[in-house]
């Protein structure tokens, strides 16, 4: 019998024939149990729960400034509807002083 490591012909000393018989392993070739497969499907399942915690942190953030902006706009409405009410009354007392006015200059 003869041996692997045996060189035919001289060209063959630069190739390396120490793995020549070594099948090579596939990832449908892995079973269920394999820990390199085990370990890529882990790291698949942390990538997916980063993005959707880095999706939840997004949305929270914008939901918090959305907040904040109605909070701010509610506030202005108030003040507004307020100034709005205090103007209305001013109106009413301007438009019976210049209805006394004008009964005063018809006498």
């Amino acid at each position: 019998m003869k041996d692997k490591r045996t060189y035919i012909n001289k060209k063959e000393h630069g190739e390396d024939m120490t793995h020549e018989n070594e099948s090579k392993m596939t990832k449908e070739d892995r079973g269920p149990l394999d820990l390199t497969l085990l370990t890529e499907q882990y790291k698949a399942d942390l990538k997916k729960y980063q993005d959707r915690e880095t999706l939840y942190v997004k949305t929270q953030n914008q939901l918090d400034g959305t907040k904040a902006i109605v909070m701010e706009m509610a506030g202005t409405i108030r003040q507004i509807h307020g100034e709005n009410e205090n103007l209305k009354a001013e109106i009413s007392r301007l438009q019976e002083e210049i209805q006394l006015l004008e009964m005063q200059t018809k006498k």
